[in-house]
């Protein structure tokens, strides 16, 4: 039997609009669920883009403020994709007001803001996911699988990146994403998250680690009106940048394996260049976002001179059949965000957890703050 749940989203920006078409697409790509969205209220503090989003989408409310949203009896579940350092406000209130969380990562600025809003929600017996969404690429699912059945032997050594050229610009605007108090640490919240996420979802826990960061664009413009995405405010008022553009991790894995995690926001010539080399004692996988559908796979007995193989995923890996019928039909960012969007209504259906959780985002933020004491130190650090 169908029924329908009624949602919400706070902060309208680029990420609340791709929560908004997630939820549209859901019925279309998963009709197995019992549960179907209903678009019933938008929230967010810029005049007119609450009121947009309603028109453009459907939504039946929209308002300024999201404690309305937090009172509002039709609501069962938020999604939360407001700037990072109202995630453990307004987390906590949506959780101990009963609703289910859809939460972007890093879920607060810091470890003890992530486990306030997991505390709420265990408390309130809500579900919570957080937006690790690389996690969901079929291709991720594969290696995960392969590497869990011994095909690469014992991991030996991982290398993971994140470079993207979104703040590379000088005249990127200086917005929340570079501010201390409203942005966190940075790249480590924004890019090296996602990172710590792949290493424990394909590789386990980390056990310590060793980093250092950087900020090589020290100054921005500030911007002279609201701003969405990754805006330019030339001629501006210059002001500092207080976080980080680049970090370089060493990790030590639980299980016995070495890692190296490089993430930059500045990285000129990269567009959105994430991935990740695995090695073992066997042989070896490699995947690249900007070629999300096809994974490397080097395996065999040949240890010296081995091949490696061009994998096309396809139905069976992951959650590729909902989207596509045959292999190296192609996916991108958005459909990511539909599985995300079904591991989050999956968990309301059956009372069990689904894809990343807000244990997750806890052992994230355990790590990053980790990353910025061993920086700050120039000693090893435990996320523990």
């Amino acid at each position: 039997m169908v029924s329908a749940l009624g949602v919400a989203v706070v902060g309208f920006g680029w990420m609340g609009r791709v929560h908004t078409q997630a939820y549209l697409r859901l019925p279309h790509h998963f009709p197995g669920l019992s549960l179907r969205p209903r678009l019933v209220a938008v929230a967010d503090e810029v005049p007119g883009r609450a009121e947009e989003a309603a028109a453009r989408y459907g939504f039946a409310t929209a308002a300024r403020d999201w404690r309305e949203i937090a009172a509002d009896p039709r609501v069962g579940a938020v999604s939360i994709a407001a700037p990072n350092h109202l995630h453990r406000e307004i987390g906590t209130a949506m959780a101990e007001a009963g609703k289910h969380i859809w939460i972007e990562k890093p879920v607060g600025l810091t470890a003890e803001d992530a486990r306030a809003v997991a505390g709420a929600a265990a408390g309130a017996g809500v579900q919570g996911t957080v937006g690790f969404n690389y996690r969901n690429a079929p291709a991720v699912a594969a290696a995960r699988e392969l590497i869990a059945a011994g095909e690469i032997g014992a991991v030996t050594h991982v290398r993971i990146r994140l470079f993207s050229d979104y703040a590379a610009h000088p005249e990127s605007a200086l917005t929340w994403r570079y501010e201390r108090e409203r942005g966190g640490s940075g790249v480590l919240g924004d890019l090296a998250s996602h990172g710590v996420d792949l290493a424990r979802f394909l590789l386990g826990e980390i056990e310590s680690l060793a980093a250092d960061t950087a900020r090589f664009v020290p100054r921005r413009a500030r911007p002279t009106g609201a701003t969405a995405g990754h805006a330019r405010a030339a001629g501006g008022e210059l002001g500092p940048v207080e976080n980080e553009d680049y970090v370089s991790c060493l990790l030590r894995f639980s299980s016995g394996a070495r890692g190296v995690l490089e993430a930059c926001r500045v990285s000129v010539g990269e567009q959105n260049n994430y991935g990740f080399e695995i090695h073992g004692t066997k042989g070896a996988v490699f995947w690249d976002f900007r070629r999300m559908g096809e994974l490397g796979v080097s395996r065999g007995t040949a240890y010296q001179d081995q091949s490696v193989t061009t994998v096309f995923v396809g139905p069976g890996h992951g959650e590729y059949a909902a989207f596509q019928p045959g292999s190296a039909n192609s996916m991108g960012y958005d459909d990511l965000k539909v599985i995300e969007a079904y591991h989050f209504l999956r968990s309301i259906e059956e009372g069990s957890a689904y894809g990343a959780t807000l244990e997750d985002a806890v052992r994230s933020a355990a790590a990053l703050d980790a990353m910025a004491r061993s920086a700050e130190r120039g000693t090893w650090a435990s996320p523990a």
